[in-house]
């Protein structure tokens, strides 16, 4: 028979235990010294169980029989009632001690574990965006507690400032917490992060890096040799602009990556973005994946050296923060060295690939040693990694021209700048809002200077071209050319090497484009004339070399050391100034055609 709420209200104590039952497995036990308290009997597995569903009047007898309901549904479900309230005081536990904060720490940590060394930078990035647009929301909350809607707020928060990329990945990095959430702490048994995208703004066309045309790169040029910030920074450019390598994998170049007697930068396929796919999906090991390997131009062969002279006790990267020598450079401080030379907008380091890219296909190389020298994926073979480690010799000779082409037109800006100086002074106001002189580059890296009709007399007349005359001058004697030969100022190589602070294999290379004039005698070597260490004449001279392409380096050489009457019976030499570089240029060339008719 049911109880009363009477009977339970005047049951007593009688000095011994009793039971009011009040059926259905429940019961009253009255205690010896008066307690009572509820009870639930249930068969379970073949035997019969109790458990105690609280003590009177704390729970009532309405309560009780609610309790017992609820434990007799459970146990028709399969459940054991007294495990399940066992189950449930350990999530409310959980619920206590596990807040986001904790469980987010647990994550990165676990994380950790996976990540090599030279991936740790993306933890960084979570642990920054999670601290700045996350944690101060939810780091309190229980994991248990956090709602979908909990998640929807904070993103919306990252997506009202325009940051819909940063939006995207923490709706990503938190579905891996909460998954990883869901296998590590017992009693979560949902993801509140899934499906987040569905109410995501929509993200904005992707705007690729922006780069430059071949025609805007000796104002970069220029302005990376006046670069007045760190001068590894500097040369860093200058090797992202020699090699086309990412600019991770230039943050993350050790000096063991570089072979100098072989010229060749091999970076491990573990930290080359095309290569990591390759392994990831294909679930190659690393060391099965030829890695990526760069040939070194003369150039960049000398800027590795630099670099490497600048490498301090302990540092690990050949680009290393300045403050920790262990850790390398920043992903944003090659941009903003671009920013600073007034590229912002115009130019990122990871441009400069996309800029040696399209210069090169308008050169005609073949596309495959282009994208071999990038790392590009193969499209045409469904996204598969090219074996970077091919076409070397052929990309050699590739880079060593770019090389070349980078070189002149670092020095021809230079020409263009002095020939805008001359014309101002003789131009008109309208002419000075004009383009006065220009430079191309033509296939096997001949100069061509281009000025418009309105441009002045004496800056079109240094535009005058004299490599396509035919005539032949008869040479000087033996004699004549043995005694400039030996002359003084004529230095050996690996003197002029040492003066000019370059390698004697970059002076080579500058001899062997025509960007500098030197003097050879049967089997002696190369003499190099000292006046080109003075920067005003070397610019004279490259002009001259540039303009009068097909003529002998003697020639020239005995132009520079004449008088001539139109230069007041001086030489070029002690003529020539910073703002008369092409006027003199155009009196030189002029005098080397009259002589090569006159013969």
């Amino acid at each position: 028979m049911p109880l009363r709420d009477i009977a339970v209200r005047q049951a007593r104590a009688t000095g011994k235990a009793y039971t009011l039952g009040d059926g259905r497995g429940l019961a009253l036990n009255v205690a010896a010294n008066g307690s009572k308290s509820w009870h639930f009997r249930y068969p379970w597995l073949g035997k019969q169980r109790r458990m105690s569903l609280g003590t009177y009047p704390e729970v009532s007898l309405k309560e009780a029989r609610t309790r017992r309901e609820a434990a007799r549904a459970l146990v028709a479900s399969g459940v054991n009632p007294q495990e399940h309230r066992k189950h449930e005081r350990l999530v409310r536990h959980l619920a206590e001690e596990q807040v986001f904060q904790a469980v987010f720490d647990i994550w990165v940590e676990h994380r950790r574990l996976s990540l090599k060394p030279k991936r740790q930078g993306s933890l960084v990035q979570i642990q920054r965006i999670f601290r700045k647009d996350i944690l101060p929301t939810l780091r309190k909350q229980s994991i248990y507690d956090i709602s979908r809607s909990d998640l929807v707020a904070v993103l919306a928060k990252i997506e009202a400032r325009g940051a819909l990329t940063i939006a995207q990945k923490c709706r990503l990095w938190l579905r891996q917490l909460f998954r990883f959430a869901m296998v590590k702490f017992p009693g979560l048994e949902r993801n509140p992060a899934l499906d987040l995208d569905a109410v995501a703004l929509p993200r904005v066309p992707v705007v690729h890096n922006p780069f430059l045309r071949v025609e805007e790169l000796p104002l970069l040029l220029q302005e990376l040799l006046g670069y007045r910030g760190h001068q590894q920074i500097r040369l860093g450019l200058r090797l992202l602009l020699l090699t086309g390598v990412r600019t991770g994998e230039l943050r993350s170049a050790t000096p063991d990556q570089f072979d100098l007697e072989r010229r060749l930068w091999t970076v491990p396929a573990e930290l080359v973005k095309q290569l990591q796919l390759t392994i990831r999906k294909q679930g190659k090991r690393s060391q099965d994946v030829p890695p990526y390997v760069v040939p070194l131009s003369t150039q960049a062969l000398e800027v590795v050296r630099q670099l490497l002279g600048f490498v301090r006790p302990g540092q690990r990267h050949l680009l290393s923060q300045r403050g920790d020598v262990k850790k390398p450079i920043s992903e944003n401080t090659l941009n903003q060295a671009l920013e600073s030379l007034g590229f912002k907008g115009r130019l990122t380091s990871h441009g400069i690939r996309a800029t040696i890219a399209t210069a090169l296909n308008e050169y005609g190389y073949p596309k495959a040693w282009i994208d071999a020298q990038l790392s590009h994926a193969d499209a045409e073979g469904g996204g598969a990694a090219y074996n970077h480690a091919e076409y070397i010799e052929q990309r050699r000779r590739m880079m060593q021209d770019w090389a070349d082409r980078l070189d002149q037109m670092e020095q021809g800006a230079a020409a263009v700048t002095s020939a805008s100086i001359l014309g101002s002074t003789v131009a008109s106001r309208d002419a000075e809002k004009e383009q006065i002189a220009r430079i191309l580059y033509l296939e096997g890296g001949t100069m061509v200077i281009v000025v418009p009709p309105s441009a002045p007399d004496v800056v079109k007349g240094s535009a005058i071209s004299v490599s396509g005359s035919s005539a032949v001058r008869l040479p000087p004697s033996d004699r004549d050319r043995l005694e400039a030969y030996e002359a003084p100022h004529n230095l050996p190589l690996s003197a002029y090497a040492v003066l000019a602070k370059k390698s004697c294999e970059q002076i080579l290379g500058d001899i062997k484009a025509r960007r500098l004039l030197a003097l050879s005698l049967d089997d002696r070597g190369y003499r190099i004339p000292s006046w080109q260490l003075d920067a005003t004449k070397y610019l004279l001279t490259l002009t001259v070399l540039s303009l009068a392409d097909e003529i002998d380096a003697w020639e020239i050489y005995w132009a520079f050391s004449r008088s001539m009457k139109r230069l007041g019976a001086r030489t070029p030499l002690e003529t020539v100034i910073s703002s008369t570089i092409l006027e003199v240029s155009e009196i030189v060339c002029t005098n080397l055609r009259e002589q090569r008719l006159d013969t």
